[in-house]
């Protein structure tokens, strides 16, 4: 066994005085280091009078101001701090009490148990680096730094997928377009590790197979080298910058400072294929030195906190005001390349400016992209970086002021105000003259019969919408008459349908339970249904208001619906589609609740209500059908909306309805995502509690596999996922996460603390 600095119980190291315990070597030492105005708690290997940081424990923690590390007799590690009457934290997490600790030449600072068994170690949780003889199965990841003096946890990770391939993402990003780097392993039916070697070798290898992949191979020739040099020692290291990096330290025998090297990195050709190295909006080149440098897109400018750039003129695409008129140029931007966040691909046409003219006239769309075909852009834009002779050229609206709408309205005022002094005398003459015909006619008992002129039903949307207005007989004819039913609902029935203008299959909603609101008021409706454009929403393409007839045209999804996946299919679709399924619709979600101007609250978010499309994207449906045919949303008191087994309690305690009735509702479809059991059938089968609490028995027990059905379940993404879910089923709504908090958990950027007991503990809907 390598050799330790062995650490008895009851050991302790102050911030104030002895700061660490050192390897027999004196290579490495654990302990406090400076960080910010305090200390970190963790491993560095010495160099010199200098050291360099290899573990940081708790590390999204803020640095702490001083106090002790504790091998306590309990056998537990922890921070305890120089305030009695403050709390202190745990280091390691483990289920047996620790006989001692240890601080190996390795790097590595461990807990054993009375048999000398490690049951903790610093290896086994690794934050931005791997040392020799450490490794990285799969599921496990590294996290870059902040900086080289912020060891919280920065802009990248490693992720060593379960698929088996080695990654490198933006945190916060699992969509395969936001890779940047992997070593296409995945497919290979081998899960492999990643482990580097002390000469310096770093592979890949599968535990139960021959299986190898050698990503750098160390140079072996360095045994003849001088007498002098005493040994040489790897790391990998992902850096702040996103790289991942070899490095090797030379030490000699003469005190000198090591020779540090960079023997293998990723990238290695462009600093700016490093996705997110530029925010939103902004593109990334490579300067003269060396470094990168982020510039903004035409009409942008970089944001106060400097992430990423947003428009000058915040007043343009689908906004719409009375006194400001905007008018739009398209821009051109050459030799750059952005990640394709396209929302619709037009027909080809015969040139260029007719291709703006389709982008100019589309409301929704921000820039025309030119690659290989042409397609409309919303924003953001990401992943940017300049790519001299790059074939993709963008073409930028550019928003300015129209000041002569500006004007001439001004001008208008006053003579608008003695127009309405004319209008209102001739109005009381004409009022004078009809209430002497009416009286001569009652008079003479003769009956006058009023026969009201026909409305104009088809109002006129703006034409920078981009939706349709169809008559009941297009529909009637598209839809054959009906015939083929997809689907029923709370807000009506759902039909096949074929556009006969461009053979393009659709979804056709009829709608039923209107509420009384007039034509304008559905048409206004309509509008903030339209103007809602997010990767995950069910787009809507058209609208009918004839007569008695509304109905409403969408795209077609030909996936069926998430109830399909869930409750229909032989066997529960894999774990890795349901977990990008929930982080679709939480994206969905986020985008309704808090990223548009009119927050939308959904009001029956259930699996039936999330289709599939063509390339396996969730998408959320019916959104904004609530307000449209039942009223006001969030005045709402009486009246549930949704379906049981999804209503918040508050849907029946008088309460005002906010955004967190859906986030309630999310938790619970979370949950059957997870257990592909029905909540509703659950408690008919005899349960005496709801999903919610049934998970959460699980979750204090320990015995979290238990909930989810089907193979290959991650058990840290599936503990993740279950703590979500019972935040997100908090009796009281201010407690449940916003969307937006529950898209990072789900992304693994944002931790999820261990929830208390779900609403249903305390107090049933009843």
């Amino acid at each position: 066994m390598t050799i330790e600095t062995e650490i008895p119980l009851g050991s302790g190291i102050g911030a104030a005085g002895t700061q660490s315990w050192v390897s027999p070597s004196g290579r490495f030492a654990f302990g406090f280091y400076p960080e910010g105005e305090g200390f970190s708690i963790g491993v560095w290997l010495v160099i010199g009078t200098s050291r360099s940081i290899m573990w940081t424990a708790n590390r999204d923690d803020p640095p702490v101001s001083g106090g002790s590390v504790v091998l306590t007799y309990g056998g537990s590690l922890q921070w305890i701090p120089a305030n009695a009457g403050s709390q202190g934290k745990s280091i390691s997490a483990t289920s047996t009490p620790a006989a001692s600790a240890g601080m190996l030449d390795t790097g590595n600072f461990v807990l054993f148990d009375m048999k000398k068994q490690v049951i903790w170690s610093t290896f086994s949780s690794p934050s931005d680096t791997l040392l020799p003889g450490q490794n990285l199965p799969p599921g496990s990841q590294l996290f870059s730094s902040v900086s080289d003096t912020n060891h919280a946890t920065g802009k990248y990770r490693l992720f060593n997928q379960e698929d088996g391939n080695l990654v490198m993402y933006p945190v916060g990003a699992i969509d395969p377009d936001s890779s940047y780097w992997n070593t296409g392993t995945f497919g290979s039916g081998y899960l492999p590790t990643l482990s580097l070697d002390p000469n310096g070798t770093l592979w890949l290898f599968n535990q139960n197979s021959a299986y190898t992949d050698v990503l750098f191979l160390a140079n072996r020739s360095s045994s003849n080298a001088s007498p002098d040099i005493r040994q040489s020692f790897f790391h990998l290291t992902l850096g702040a910058d996103g790289i991942l990096r070899l490095y090797s330290l030379v030490f000699s025998g003469n005190g000198k400072a090591p020779i540090t090297e960079v023997k293998w990195l990723q990238p290695s050709s462009d600093r700016c294929l490093v996705k997110g190295v530029c925010g939103p909006n902004s593109y990334c080149q490579v300067t003269a030195n060396g470094e990168t440098s982020c510039s903004c897109l035409p009409g942008f400018e970089f944001s106060i906190a400097n992430q990423g750039c947003w428009r000058v003129q915040q007043i343009g695409g689908c906004a719409n005001n009375d006194d400001i008129r905007m008018i739009s140029t398209m821009v051109q931007v050459k030799n750059t390349s952005w990640s394709d966040n396209s929302y619709n691909v037009p027909p080809p046409t015969t040139s260029i400016e007719a291709r703006k003219e389709l982008c100019q006239s589309d409301c929704a769309c921000e820039i025309a992209m030119f690659d290989s075909y042409c397609s409309k852009q919303m924003l953001p834009m990401r992943y940017g970086r300049m790519v001299p002779g790059s074939n993709m050229t963008l073409y930028v609206k550019v928003y300015t002021r129209d000041t002569r709408v500006v004007i001439r309205k001004k001008a208008s005022k006053s003579a608008s105000s003695v127009a309405m002094l004319i209008s209102g005398a001739a109005l009381a003459i004409f009022s004078i003259a009809v209430l002497s015909v009416s009286t001569l006619l009652c008079k003479n008992r003769q009956a006058l019969r009023y026969t009201r002129p026909p409305q104009q039903q088809d109002f006129e949307l703006d034409e920078t919408i981009g939706i349709q207005s169809y008559s009941f007989h297009d529909l009637e004819l598209s839809t054959d008459n009906f015939a083929e039913e997809l689907g029923r609902g709370a807000y009506g029935t759902v039909f096949k349908g074929v556009l006969t203008s461009n053979n393009k299959d659709v979804a056709a909603k009829r709608l039923e339970k209107m509420a009384e609101n007039g034509e304008r008021e559905f048409h206004r409706e309509v509008r903030a249904i339209a103007r809602t454009h997010h990767r995950n929403l069910v787009c809507l393409l058209g609208f009918c208001n004839q007569g008695m007839y509304r109905l409403l045209v969408y795209e077609y999804m030909p996936n069926g619906s998430l109830a399909d996946i869930l409750f229909k299919s032989d066997a529960p679709p894999c774990w890795g589609n349901r977990l990008a399924i929930a982080l679709d619709v939480a994206r969905g979600l986020q985008y309704l609740h808090e990223e548009i101007e009119g927050p939308i609250i959904h009001c029956d978010i259930k699996p039936e209500n999330i289709l599939i499309d063509s390339s396996g994207v969730a998408k959320i449906a019916d959104f904004g059908l609530a307000k449209l045919l039942m009223g006001n949303q969030t005045q709402t008191f009486t009246g549930i909306r949704g379906t049981r087994g999804y209503l918040a309690p508050e849907w029946s305690k008088n309460m005002a309805i906010t955004v967190k009735a859906d986030v309630y509702s999310y938790g619970i479809m979370l949950l059957e995502m997870i257990s592909c059991k029905k909540n509703m059938q659950l408690k008919l089968a005899g349960e005496e509690c709801n999903i919610s609490e049934w998970a959460y028995e699980y979750v204090v027990s320990g015995e979290v596999m238990e909930v989810a059905a089907g193979e290959g379940v991650n058990q840290i993404e599936l503990e993740r996922m279950l703590r979500i879910a019972i935040w997100c089923t908090q009796n009281v709504p201010v407690t449940r996460p916003a969307m937006k908090s529950i898209v990072q958990m789900l992304e693994g950027s944002a931790e999820v603390r261990q929830p208390p007991p779900p609403a249903s503990f305390s107090q049933s809907l009843g």
